[in-house]
């Protein structure tokens, strides 16, 4: 059993160090739409899992996740680590995280290096204070070639991270125009010592499609089936053009709304922002926002096709109800299902559009609006399949 002396110490001992980890990254050499930090091990996207597989080895006083806008505001219904604003490099990512550190060392990895062993993070944190930078290698065993002349191979290191720094070092490198690819260049550049020690090969980073086959901690996503329903309503409007699941209906009368008003496709982006745990329409695309009024309502569903892609989902199917009592819509039907088809990116068997009355009743019975029901599914998208 720990004393209290001895638990206060082995806390003052942990709080002295924030690991911040970066997921800014636009994913462009992976070449797929989803971005590879969404990536699915079971029901957790990768960065979550990083960043829970750290947490399970250090206690670590703050952990900081960088990312873009985008990304953060969905990533924080996930966790309650710090979130900072991503940028445009590494660099000014690591910057703009580093602003809340607060502690004398910084641990800083990739969430694409997604199989950091217990061992390898243990050694590294043993080497804490060694040198103001303790950075993981490997070796290599080819020869290498550099500007037409053989080199040493055992003079060449091949740089990984997690890096451990001193904050406040790693803090005052960085203060400078010159782009850098890691923490250790930076802190060597400024005058800094660093402290070598071996890496594992099984910390590899996740760059390019095919290197998911060289991360051996990962698992297969969740097969499961995502659900989301959607509801929404529009008056009529004496003024302007109705359309309806992205058809433009033969109509005397429009609807009262900030964009044009197509209640079909408001109803299916609830569903598909539903299915996805992203909020509501109204928090995507404010009614107050005066860059959305008129806005075709096409366009707003296709942002959200591509924001659920860019994040790790697919959509398997949607069920649409539309009750109105006028006007009548039969004869829409069809050219709904193949237009939300093409921006749904799926079959048109995989979209289906009702139509109903409400029996008089209501004010849709009375011809005064229409009210539809959306129903969307989703799964992850299976990385293991490419």
């Amino acid at each position: 059993m720990y004393n209290f002396v001895t638990l206060f110490l082995l806390g003052c001992h942990l709080s002295d160090l924030t690991l911040i980890l970066l997921a800014a990254g636009s994913s462009s050499r992976f070449n797929q739409e989803v971005k590879k930090q969404w990536l699915r091990i079971g029901h957790k996207p990768l960065w979550q899992f990083v960043a829970d597989s750290f947490e399970t080895t250090h206690k670590f006083k703050k952990i900081i996740i960088a990312a873009s806008s985008d990304d953060v505001s969905f990533m924080s219904n996930y966790s309650t680590h710090t979130f900072t604003q991503g940028s445009d490099t590494r660099q000014n990512s690591l910057r703009n995280a580093l602003k809340e550190v607060d502690t004398e060392f910084v641990m800083v990895s990739d969430v694409a290096r997604a199989c950091v062993s217990e061992n390898l993070l243990n050694a590294i944190i043993e080497k804490k204070g060694a040198a103001d930078c303790v950075v993981p290698y490997l070796t290599l065993s080819d020869t290498i070639v550099y500007d037409g002349e053989t080199i040493n191979r055992d003079k060449v290191k091949r740089v990984q991270t997690p890096q451990l720094s001193r904050a406040k070092i790693l803090k005052e490198a960085l203060q400078t125009s010159e782009e850098f690819t890691d923490e250790s260049s930076a802190i060597v550049a400024f005058g800094g010592k660093r402290e070598f020690i071996l890496g594992e090969v099984g910390a590899h980073k996740i760059t390019f499609v095919k290197d998911l086959n060289q991360i051996p901690c990962l698992v297969a996503p969740s097969g499961d089936t995502l659900s989301g329903t959607g509801f929404d309503v529009h008056a009529f409007d004496v003024d302007g053009d109705m359309y309806l699941g992205g058809v433009l209906i033969e109509s005397d009368f429009g609807f009262k709304a900030h964009s044009d008003g197509d209640v079909a496709i408001h109803a299916l982006i609830d569903a598909l922002l539903g299915a996805a745990g992203m909020g509501d329409i109204g928090m995507m695309f404010p009614d107050n926002d005066a860059t959305y009024e008129g806005i075709d309502s096409k366009e707003l569903l296709q942002r959200v096709v591509t924001k659920i892609h860019n994040f790790g989902f697919i959509i398997v199917n949607v069920d649409l109800t539309i009750a109105a009592e006028k006007p009548k819509l039969e004869k829409y039907k069809l050219k709904m299902r193949q237009t939300l088809s093409e921006i749904l990116r799926v079959d048109s068997s995989r979209v289906n559009i009702k139509a109903t009355t409400t029996e008089k009743l209501g004010f849709i019975g009375r011809g005064e609006g229409v009210g539809v029901i959306a129903n969307a599914n989703l799964k992850y998208f299976d990385w293991t399949k490419i």
